[in-house]
């Protein structure tokens, strides 16, 4: 895990989640937000789950309970904020549930679980030279798993774990401060409005940008840095 320390914090420090087949230094390092959220005086705490970055393959499926588990003996016994995207806002909304989270930032999120219609079959067969599957979900998930870096075994036992243990968000489930953030032209995100009555006072912000232009347009960091003064 990479931790980031300012001269004087201001508040508690800020756990930043990635998404699926990325990495912290890819989705948080490399688009600014250490350096911004430093400024503003928090420590910040940026892992790579597991079977992505320079975290181990999982040698068994890794279900959401675990990874979250993991992560919140890595958060202990004091008071964090966190920000997730895509994967890591799902993994996000579990964790006021099991660690001392305070204000929740969910990015990027699909209100429904997108794994459990993936063949991995399909999806590992061409990570070992087979043709492009045929279902458009399937192919996506193909190419993210066999990108430069990327280890898709490892990647596939995740979406083997994470589909055993689907989002199935449910009112009551989250009650700390909460704000979403979506790209406006993100398919991933569509239908994420329907969460906010699950989360009284929660918010809704809009971004420019598809599921990758909304992670690095400077409208979340800013949204980000007002939601957590």
């Amino acid at each position: 895990m990479r931790r980031f320390t300012p001269d004087a914090p201001t508040g508690p420090p800020v756990l930043l989640l990635h998404g699926f087949a990325s990495d912290g230094h890819t989705d948080w390092i490399t688009t600014g937000w250490p350096a911004v959220l430093v400024a503003a005086g928090r420590e910040v705490l940026v892992p790579d789950l597991p079977g992505h970055g320079s975290s181990p393959a999982p040698t068994e499926p890794p279900s959401a309970k675990s990874i979250t588990a993991d992560l919140a003996d890595l958060i202990g016994q004091s008071e964090v904020d966190v920000v997730g995207y895509s994967l890591g806002a799902r993994l996000a909304w579990e964790l006021p549930a099991q660690a001392p989270v305070r204000r929740l930032v969910l990015g990027g999120l699909s209100p429904t679980e997108p794994f459990t219609a993936v063949d991995l079959d399909a999806a590992l067969a061409f990570a070992h030279g087979g043709k492009p599957p045929a279902d458009p979900l399937t192919g996506m998930i193909a190419h993210l798993i066999t990108a430069p870096g990327r280890n898709p075994v490892a990647l596939a036992r995740c979406i083997e774990g994470l589909r055993r243990d689907p989002f199935t968000p449910a009112a009551g489930a989250v009650t700390v401060p909460t704000l979403f953030v979506a790209g406006t032209d993100d398919p991933v995100s569509q239908g994420i409005e329907q969460l906010l009555p699950m989360i009284p006072g929660s918010t809704l912000t809009p971004l420019p940008g598809d599921h990758g232009g909304a992670l690095r347009s400077p409208e979340f960091k800013a949204a980000t840095l007002d939601f957590l003064r």
